[in-house]
């Protein structure tokens, strides 16, 4: 472990009000700004994501520019490639002469119109084959990838599954990944109410567009609406994955202990002590090869890290600044 240079100042030290600001309007307001500066053209990319699977990403690239490098960013769970740490991470990738990909999982974004099956954890095949199809696409570049919470957890199984996939990623970076999923859903149950509250409200209004686009998922009705987070997971494993019990599915995407001792692409790791949502403490028994680093910041709440009024991030430069050094050698 690596403490993290991360100091914000005295009133951003709440984790709560870090893991509150990480999603404000603020923020989403500098992610476009630091974006539009970038000078870059974005436009949309459909990728194969196998077995008919169609993933949505946007690809950035500052006119004229001779690329670094390929950046492939992955959102957190009911976010999107538009979150304001993905408009943010892009920017710092772009001043640093990558091109950037941004994807977005099944069912965030605009995207619930492209597939019939609901979005899980455990869908990582399609992320793999994705990430297949954009290097293909930008042959020749090195390529690196990120992600943030959720997205943490799936660019580090990624990084796993990529040599056998045949997937030329040469670095990773991942901020306050889930690691033991069945964990995390215990400390959102039991702390504080805002928690529960804005995932299970994201959550439910994704599965109300998913519902109205595909009729076929009558079960998803009301009242399975207002089941607690626990309950509506369940529900989701019992009748849309292939898991038996709600701790199998955990345990399909869970990345403790010794899933990642295998793990060949380098890797950086940045975690904050206060995280609210991720215990700090189901890191302490994590074992990772020589090549995956952990950083560990004092500060920082739920992927915040924020350091002043106008929302800039330190994850973001952190981000940058690890894949950037990892193409350079």
């Amino acid at each position: 472990m690596i403490a993290a240079e991360y100091q914000p100042p005295r009133w951003l030290r709440s984790p709560h009000l870090q893991s509150m600001l990480a999603s404000s309007r603020v923020r989403l307001r500098r992610g476009e700004q630091l974006l539009a500066r970038s000078g870059a053209l974005t436009r949309e990319l459909i990728l194969d994501g196998g077995d008919g699977v169609r993933l949505q990403a946007w690809h950035s690239q500052v006119p004229g520019s001779t690329p670094q490098g390929l950046a492939l960013l992955l959102h957190g769970w009911e976010g999107s490639a538009e979150s304001s740490y993905m408009r943010m991470t892009a920017a710092r990738m772009l001043e640093r002469g990558f091109v950037v990909v941004r994807l977005n999982f099944r069912d965030h974004g605009n995207t619930h119109h492209l597939n019939p099956g609901i979005f899980h954890s455990c869908r990582i095949g399609e992320v793999v084959n994705a990430a297949a199809d954009v290097a293909r696409r930008f042959p020749g570049l090195p390529m690196v990838a990120a992600g943030y919470s959720l997205g943490g957890n799936f660019v580090l199984r990624l990084a796993l599954h990529a040599p056998a996939a045949g997937v030329p990623l040469q670095h990773v970076a991942s901020v306050c990944p889930v690691l033991d999923p069945a964990i995390t859903m215990d400390s959102i149950e039991r702390g504080p109410v805002m928690y529960d509250w804005y995932f299970r409200r994201k959550w439910t209004g994704s599965l109300r567009r998913k519902r109205a686009l595909f009729p076929e998922l009558a079960d998803c009705d009301d009242s399975v609406l207002k089941l607690d987070i626990r309950a509506l997971t369940d529900w989701l494993v019992q009748r849309h994955t292939d898991f038996n019990t709600l701790q199998d599915y955990f345990d399909g995407y869970s990345i403790a202990g010794s899933k990642l001792a295998a793990l060949q692409v380098p890797a950086d790791i940045l975690m904050a002590a206060d995280d609210p949502v991720i215990p700090f403490t189901t890191f302490h028994d994590w074992q990772l090869p020589a090549h995956a680093s952990l950083q560990i910041a004092r500060w920082g709440g739920h992927c915040g890290f924020i350091e002043n009024l106008r929302g800039d991030g330190f994850s973001e430069r952190w981000v940058a600044q690890q894949l950037a050094a990892a193409v350079a050698g």
